[in-house]
């Protein structure tokens, strides 16, 4: 076989319950050209095993084994290695159409595009297997060719764009393409969301994309927590967000347009965020998203064009008071009347627990200032801190 057609890069850890299917649905593909790259991610259980056993059945399977290290880093180790036209992904828990990757190539390859995107699937195996089609675009745009960072005229339609779910792993991407703009995946070890800043990347930077309605990766669902109970993920969104920043102010693109819709999406993504998290860690990560949308109104990057009305109010909120803003979020849940919000906020412990939830960033804030101003200057600022706090709590007392 000359040079592959398609790269499949499969990023594997501790997948062994899924990883048949998944490695079944990739070698079994219409489109033999292909390569399939499968990165094992240190793990501990038996996909190493499994990944042998199709290394030996079909030599176009390669491995990459190496200590755990993330996703981000998987995913650029196997992009690195693909010598395919095209680069695609199939996650190890997922499974893909037989036909996937001959109709994704045929439509790339004979459109010269740097990206197609089509549909896929929420797939469920309990209680009963079932699949549920998502449609990324309607029938009227999927055969435009179009470039996303120029040949939207509405904010509004860059917005919708840029905000469909990231789903890397129902596209491919020219090989080329990428290496060309040297796009690669975040690599903070141990995080999460690591699709959302390369996809932004690529579609940031890409010329020519299309995107079709058909459907073929089945994405599990099966497989995902319903919340966040480990402080090291609270924070993860941020860093891709920060990585976002960090492409716009190094690459020569529409960065004017593109900075107003990040903070958009941004919105969305740590409002998602939020209420993933377990409720222990809710309100730290509310005072860090309002630090962050503080920053950027004070550099101009916050454009009511590209919000909905009641968004704009509500980002707005956010910075001005992150302890309101928190309250009405937390609050606003089935099963609470408006008399029970009432009672809840005028009761004495709710105004003690508006005073402790202060503290947790405080702390996490207070370290840092450990580190860059002393223990001694940061001890006298955190007794007058606390000093007006338990002022303002003796007052709110009183009333």
């Amino acid at each position: 076989m000359g040079r592959p057609k398609v790269s499949i890069v499969v990023p594997i850890y501790n997948v062994e319950k899924y990883l048949r299917q998944c490695l079944d649905s990739v070698v079994n593909q219409t489109l033999k050209e292909i390569e399939i790259i499968c990165v094992d991610d240190g793990s501990t259980d038996s996909s190493p095993e499994i990944i042998q056993e199709y290394v030996e059945k079909d030599n176009r399977v390669k491995v990459i084994s190496k200590p755990n290290s993330g996703y981000g880093n998987s995913m650029n180790r196997g992009f690195d290695m693909a010598e395919g036209e095209y680069i695609g992904i199939v996650e190890s828990d997922d499974y893909a159409e037989p036909n996937m990757f001959e109709v994704l190539y045929r439509i790339a390859s004979k459109n010269r595009l740097d990206i197609v995107k089509s549909g896929y699937y929420f797939y469920y195996s309990i209680p009963t297997e079932r699949n549920e089609k998502i449609e990324i675009v309607s029938k009227a745009r999927e055969n435009v060719i179009f470039c996303p960072a120029t040949d939207f005229k509405a904010p509004m339609e860059m917005v919708e764009f840029f905000n469909l779910k990231p789903t890397i792993w129902s596209a491919i991407y020219r090989r080329d393409f990428i290496r060309e703009n040297n796009i690669r995946f975040n690599e903070t070890p141990g995080a999460s969301f690591q699709d959302a800043s390369f996809n932004f990347k690529v579609m940031a930077l890409a010329k020519r994309v299309q995107l079709i309605r058909d459907a073929f990766l089945h994405y599990r669902q099966d497989n995902e927590n319903s919340s966040v109970n480990s402080v090291g993920k609270v924070f993860c969104v941020c860093d891709e967000y920060a990585e976002m920043q960090r492409f716009l102010e190094t690459n020569p693109v529409n960065r004017g347009r593109l900075e107003c819709v990040c903070k958009r999406i941004k919105y969305d993504s740590y409002m998602w965020n939020f209420e993933r998290l377990a409720p222990k860690y809710r309100y730290i990560f509310i005072e860090r998203a309002a630090m962050e949308f503080k920053e950027d109104f004070e550099k101009g990057t916050m454009n009511p064009k590209y919000f909905e009305e009641y968004k704009w109010k509500d980002v707005k909120q956010l910075v001005e008071d992150p302890v309101v803003y928190y309250t009405r979020k937390a609050l606003n849940q089935p099963g609470y009347t408006s008399k029970a919000v009432r009672t809840i906020k005028n009761s004495y412990s709710y105004k003690i627990g508006r005073l402790i939830t202060f503290f947790p960033r405080k702390f996490l804030g207070g370290i840092q200032s450990v580190k860059d101003d002393g223990i001694v200057y940061t001890f006298k600022l955190g007794c007058k801190k606390i000093a007006r706090g338990l002022s303002w709590l003796k007052d709110q007392k009183s009333r």
